[in-house]
């Protein structure tokens, strides 16, 4: 399978969000004349604010609004200059009193974002090495990024996952000066920590790691003097660590904060950050506002306001305790996640509870893992205790209800996020199938062969004889990649007519097999670890197959129950053979399954266009050639016919053990140049299979001077229903140029199949260009995605960033 293309994070999460903005639950406008912080008026409608981050409701406190009006009246909207020429007025208090908080040299930044573009390129070195926890925010991820182009490297580890930090920490540590792990303080989904004592033991044992806190959302509602939860576990900030904090969210105000007791590093980002440098400074209201907040935060009042908030967080822990909610991490911070599993559910689930008047926030891809959708509710000093109790039991309520709605169960939810039920009882158990007949099987032989080729036979190598053949080359084999489990599924009706039916997969994978040829630099681990970053894959079809390997009657009115029935027997499989993803391809651009399989939490992206011949009855090669345009004709003429004539061209069906050999060294010189198609070789066996084998042939070209020397091949099955599959080809590359190699292959594949009068040519993914000049119709096709977590993913986003 080929790489995918190169925008398709970008038009996942832009489909994602499409979907959830049609569902009503993103892009909302808030209404009304004024804001209290307790409610929010949303289409018309007052509703209890559970989705703030201003968790000790500072943003509504009378000094701050008069301070930030006051400021407004003396200097105006803005000042418009650099803060590396001068500073308004208002600055030099701010940055005494935010000092005096920390008790440490600090750095105010415009916001977060451009503050972690400023600081972290000044403070990493092109000596060191990153390391980041998967999970950090989006934009600490982005600004470190900007260091590839230093040749700095990057790394990620899974979230909070200490010994896979000592394992890279160890990698580096002969070749770089200093190691940076970058972390949340408080990571803003789950509301779970950074283990902030066990990282401090680490960095006593590897001197050479430094630490980058984003605790943003640890700010003010915890900590002496409301410095947050990373301060309030360090004690004291060492100089191996740089401490982010925010002067917006619970802060109340505007802009962030950068904390540093290193004075020599204190001074270089001081003197020159990039944007902290160029960009606008603060508006006089905000500084004035946050300003106010600080004196707040150095005053006894803010643990009283610690400690209200700290009783409303407690009061939610103990009314969920007795419920049997899915709730991710129980914790001492002011946020909760409630996982719902599938976005479909998530949408009914905040849907329900915005009519039950409580507006709560929807946590959905790239922010987690699509089948890892739930609902962000946040705890401030605005919520009561009654309202709290509310939507408590608004959603003991109404969780079971958005599961039913949905065609799911609490199970699966469970199952999604690892989490064991505190109850025995579920809200909902999956519905029976009664009327459905499921068929599961782990060998073709067991399946009706009549049936299954008149089901899914038509068009690829996964007729049932095309597949009795790959059951017998990738079983029994010596090396774990080139052993596959096997599973063929069909659903019928009561009356015995199936409605659906596909086999899958389950092997090792790469884990950059989807990604840009960039990230493909990790092929250099593997020369030491064959098996780095490889994942055991459930997927419909194979990495040997290309096509349409799901077949469903469209007509048919249980088609969505059996589809159900598909989705739940793929995360049975995914438990039961211990994969960590699932792959659905290969699909057109059908928008019912895409609602569907979007709303059971896959993602889409697009794969290489996707290739097919389709040959007129009584069909003969002259006829073929004038129906291409004159272009391509002169194009088949100039680089094809004309070198054809230079060229021993063979039809080989039986093959001899020097022939295989040289087919086998064709197909690994493709295999090892085509990054793009990062997958594992195939076992040695699968050509002498192919040779005994009475579907396969191979077409095989050489130069009419040297007869014996084989300088391509064309690995083709004849599929049952008179479809020629050029399915693998193999190439000399000292040869490719001189004689066109591959578009002679392509040709002889169409002059073969007209040869043997058949009515279809599966030409497969990738090289569309090249096909369509030999009259080729192409069609964009598309794969679904779930994951486990989004690590890989992220993982991906940073190697092909380099």
């Amino acid at each position: 399978m080929a790489k995918i293309k190169h925008n398709n994070f970008l038009d996942t999460v832009n489909e994602v969000f499409t979907d959830a903005k049609q569902e009503g639950v993103l892009h909302l406008y808030a209404e009304g004349d004024s804001f209290t912080g307790r409610t929010i008026e949303v289409r018309n409608r007052s509703l209890f604010h559970f989705g703030t981050t201003g968790y000790l409701g500072l943003e509504q406190d009378k000094r701050l609004k008069e301070a930030a009006v006051d400021a407004i009246r003396k200097y105006g909207t803005q000042f418009p200059l650099s803060k590396s020429y001068i500073s308004n007025p208002l600055y030099r208090k701010l940055e005494e009193k935010v000092g005096e908080m920390y008790g440490h040299p600090i750095i105010i930044t415009k916001n977060s974002t451009l503050g972690h573009i400023g600081v972290i390129p000044s403070a990493v070195k092109d000596q060191d090495a990153i390391i980041l926890d998967h999970q950090v925010h989006w934009s600490v991820q982005s600004a470190a990024k900007i260091l590839k182009n230093r040749s700095v490297p990057i790394d990620m580890i899974r979230h909070n996952d200490l010994n896979m930090l000592e394992d890279k920490i160890k990698r580096y540590s002969d070749q770089r000066k200093k190691i940076w792990y970058m972390a949340d303080g408080i990571y803003s989904m789950y509301g779970d920590f950074a283990p902030i004592s066990d990282l401090m033991s680490l960095s006593q044992k590897y001197p050479q790691l430094n630490f980058y806190f984003d605790d943003v959302h640890g700010m003010s509602w915890i900590g002496k003097n409301g410095t947050g939860y990373v301060l309030s576990e360090l004690g004291e900030l060492s100089e191996n660590v740089l401490l982010f904090g925010t002067l917006s969210k619970t802060f109340g105000a505007s802009g962030a904060v950068l904390v540093c007791s290193n004075k020599k590093m204190y001074g270089e980002i001081k003197t020159f950050g990039g944007p902290l440098t160029f960009s606008a400074q603060l508006e006089p209201a905000s500084i004035a506002a946050a300003t106010a907040s600080a004196e707040i935060h150095l005053s006894p009042e803010i643990y009283v306001l610690q400690q209200e908030l700290r009783e409303r967080v407690s009061y939610f822990n103990e009314l969920l305790q007795p419920t049997d909610l899915p709730m991710i991490d129980e914790n001492i911070s002011p946020v909760f996640y409630i996982g719902t599993g599938m976005p479909k559910t998530g949408y009914n689930f905040v849907n329900r509870l915005m009519q039950e008047g409580f507006y709560v926030n929807l946590g959905i891809f790239p922010a987690v893992p699509v089948k890892n959708t739930g609902v962000r509710i946040t705890i401030s000093r605005h919520n009561q205790k009654e309202e709290i109790k509310g939507l408590v039991e608004a959603m003991e309520y109404h969780f079971p209800k958005a599961l039913e709605d949905t065609h799911t169960h609490s199970e699966r939810v469970f199952q999604a996020f690892k989490l064991e039920p505190k109850q025995e009882k579920t809200f909902l158990k999956p519905k029976m199938t009664a009327d459905l007949k499921v068929q599961l099987e782990d060998s073709i032989v067991k399946i009706d062969k009549q049936l299954w080729d008149s089901l899914l036979g038509k068009y690829g190598v996964f007729d049932w004889d095309g597949l009795k053949f790959l059951e017998e080359s990738f079983r029994g084999n010596s090396q774990m990649e080139h052993n596959w489990e096997f599973r063929y599924l069909i659903i019928y009706d009561q009356e015995q007519k199936p409605i659906l039916a596909t086999f899958m997969t389950v092997g090792l994978w790469k884990d950059d097999i989807l990604a840009a040829v960039g990230a493909s630099q990790i092929e250099e681990e593997r020369r030491n670890d064959p098996y780095y970053l490889t994942s055991k894959v459930l997927s419909l079809g194979s990495l040997f197959t290309e096509g349409h390997h799901l077949y469903v009657n469209n007509e048919h009115p249980q088609k969505k129950e059996a589809l159900n029935v598909l989705i739940g027997t793929l995360e049975k499989l995914e438990h039961t053979l211990g994969a960590k993803m699932i792959v659905l391809r290969d699909f057109n651009d059908d928008k019912d399954l895409h609602a569907y399989f979007q709303g059971q939490g896959f993602i889409r992206v697009q794969m290489p266009d996707s290739c097919a011949i389709e040959l007129n009855k009584e069909e003969n090669l002259e006829t073929y050639i004038s129906r291409l345009s004159s272009r391509n004709r002169k194009h088949l003429r100039k680089e094809i016919l004309r070198i054809e004539n230079l060229l021993d061209i063979q039809i080989v069906q039986d093959a001899n053990l020097v022939q295989l050999e040289q087919i086998a060294e064709l197909y690994s010189n493709v295999h090892q140049n085509n990054l793009g198609l990062n997958t594992f070789s195939f076992p040695t066996k699968l050509f002498a299979n192919m040779w005994v084998h009475p579907n396969w042939e191979f077409i095989t070209i050489s130069p009419k001077d040297e007869p014996e020397k084989m300088i391509g091949v064309m690995l083709c099955y004849k599929n049952i229903h008179k479809t020629y599959i050029p399915a693998f080809v193999g190439m000399d590359y000292k040869y490719l140029q001189q004689f066109h190699i591959y578009r002679q292959l392509l040709f002889q594949t169409i002059k073969r199949a007209i040869e043997l009068n058949y009515n279809h040519i599966a030409l497969g993914l990738t090289a569309g260009f090249e096909k369509r000049k030999l009259g080729a119709t192409v069609y964009s096709t598309y794969a679904y995605i779930q994951t486990a977590d989004n690590y890989t993913l992220e993982l991906m986003g940073i190697l092909e960033s380099s």
